[in-house]
């Protein structure tokens, strides 16, 4: 049976990743320029699946990545994990050198053990100084870059960012590093608030959108080369998910399994498959929705409604002014909204369930 085109569970693989050539050239010679840079915009706007690409390109001509998530951290001890992880990921010649470093100064990566037993534990904050010196030496040696993903976790960390600062801040020029982070509020406050260990440390890049074309080009070259045809159906998806790269994955496949081979996709297709994408994300968004102060959930309402916070939808919810300033401006450090011409809601399905739940 032939695969699907359009993954949209987790990253892509690099080869993958299309629709992004001009943010991906930009990114990989930020790196080669040792330009110290923070990749920040909303979940599932695919900044690891973009990541991977870019460090697949440069280390097609030279680069090793040490690629290091930070996703959900808590702890020191869990940030000495991630970063002790992140450094037994390479492979090849690069992970053989990173060893002859290590084991120069009697550390070994990829067994890090923060036991319970006080005679033999760990210090996670000295593990993480230890292998933070690892990687600056070794990047004397070979050229490497470091991606740290999920970075805004770090912020759950007490001493978790000055931590790596103080390990790194005199190597920027050494050591390519790119940070990603899916809590825009987060995001800035760690580079732009200047009680922050990063304060005005990177260059800030947004990740937007991918453009109609773009996500247009990525249906149809999908149905094409597994022998279908996307047809109208593909203006529809690009329509819906407004360059939304994860629902429009998502979308396309629903659509593509009901298609057979040397078919093209019709309007029962369509209809069929946004039934079932809507019955599969549906109470997930009330439950997102639920969680919500009141203030936030009206802002949604009404920018689902009428895609304003003001005016007429803003006093049938009863919104004041204020409260929707406010509201939206949390929504927006959280990733629910956009601010481009006009605020937007982020996840075009969350936006549709809105508009079925309260508008019909």
């Amino acid at each position: 049976m032939c695969q699907s085109p359009f993954p949209y569970h987790g990253p892509l693989r690099a080869e993958q990743v299309s629709g992004r050539e001009s943010l991906a050239l930009d990114l990989a010679q930020r790196i080669s320029d040792r330009r110290l840079t923070a990749l920040i915009g909303p979940r599932r706007y695919g900044k690891t699946s973009l990541l991977k690409r870019v460090a697949a390109d440069l280390e097609a001509v030279g680069p090793h990545c040490v690629w290091i998530d930070l996703y959900q951290l808590t702890s020191m001890s869990d940030l000495a994990a991630a970063v002790d992880s992140g450094l037994a990921g390479l492979v090849g010649p690069a992970r053989r050198m990173l060893d002859a470093v290590a084991a120069s100064v009697s550390l070994s990566i990829g067994v890090l053990e923060l036991g319970r037993n006080p005679r033999n534990r760990v210090d996670p904050a000295q593990a993480v100084r230890n292998r933070l010196e690892v990687v600056v030496e070794a990047a004397a040696r070979q050229n490497l870059f470091v991606v740290f993903d999920e970075f805004s976790g770090i912020a759950d960390v007490g001493g978790g960012a000055g931590l790596l600062r103080t390990g790194l801040q005199h190597h920027f020029q050494s050591l390519g590093i790119v940070f990603a982070g899916s809590e825009p509020s987060t995001m800035r406050t760690l580079f732009s608030d200047q009680s922050q260990p990063f304060f005005a440390q990177a260059d800030l890049v947004e990740i937007g959108p991918l453009d109609d074309e773009a996500v247009l080009g990525i249906i149809e070259r999908g149905f094409a080369g597994t022998g279908r045809d996307a047809g109208t159906v593909a203006r529809r998806i690009v329509s819906m998910v407004r360059g939304h790269p994860q629902r429009a994955m998502q979308l396309s496949d629903a659509v593509w399994r009901r298609v057979e081979s040397g078919a093209t996709a019709g309007p029962i297709d369509w209809e069929e498959a946004l039934a079932e994408v809507r019955a599969s994300v549906d109470a997930a968004s009330e439950r997102m929705f639920d969680l919500l102060t009141a203030g936030q959930r009206k802002v949604l309402r009404a920018l689902a409604g009428s895609g304003s916070i003001y005016g007429r939808e803003a006093e049938r919810l009863d919104l004041p002014a204020a409260t929707a300033r406010d509201a939206a401006e949390s929504l927006v450090g959280k990733g629910f909204l956009t601010r481009g011409e006009r605020l937007e809601v982020v996840d075009p399905l969350l936006a549709d369930w809105l508009r079925r739940r309260f508008l019909r």
